[in-house]
Formats: C-alpha cells, structure tokens, sequence
C-alpha cells in the first residue's frame, strides 16, 4: 500500500477543481415542492435536461404531467426525476393538490 504526501493531493484536489463540468451535469435542474408551492414554477430548458423535483413538504405530492410523466405519491425528501427529450411547453400539476401547477417550457 502506498501513500500519498500533502503536496501530492492538494495537486489532485486542484486538477480535479479544473476539470470541466459534464453536459449531464450542467443541464441538472432542481425544483422543490416546499409549501404546497413547486420552487420554481416556470423554466427554461434545453433539451436533455434532467428536472428533479424533491419533497419539502411533511405531506406527499405527485408531478404528473398529462401524457407525457407522472410520478409516485412522494413523501418528504422523496424525488422524481424527468429527462426531456423533446422541445415543447410542459404544463404539469400536483394530483393530490391540482392547484399546485408549474410549467417548463424546452427548447
């Protein structure tokens, strides 16, 4: 087993630093459920962005979107996670909730 010195990994911890951000990881967008509220309501996209919405709330939510997603009853801290393949405005609401709406518009 070998080790490694101070030098050595502050050099490794800076190179990592630099390198560049994936595409995959820079088209990850968040979108929280916190007070019967999704956080943001409306977004802009590219194409092959992956939404991930999370559970604030002590009461489970749903994303369901006519056609296209739907989700599981989440409860707190629970996610779904949907990549967007195609250019279009998607109007989706809560089930358990409908008068919690958000929409993302892709393109």
């Amino acid at each position: 087993m070998t080790s490694i010195n101070r030098r050595d990994f502050g050099i490794a911890v800076v190179a990592t630093m630099l390198l560049p951000v994936s595409a995959a990881q820079a088209d990850d967008v968040a979108i929280h459920i916190d007070n019967f509220v999704f956080e943001p309501a409306q977004l802009n996209v590219k194409i092959g962005t992956t939404v991930t919405w999370t559970n604030r709330d002590d009461i489970p939510h749903t994303v369901v979107c006519a056609g296209k997603f739907r989700s599981k009853p989440m409860d707190t801290d629970g996610t779904f996670a949907f990549t967007f393949t195609e250019a279009g405005e998607y109007k989706y609401f809560c089930s358990l909730h409908p008068h919690m709406t958000g929409s993302i518009k892709v393109g």
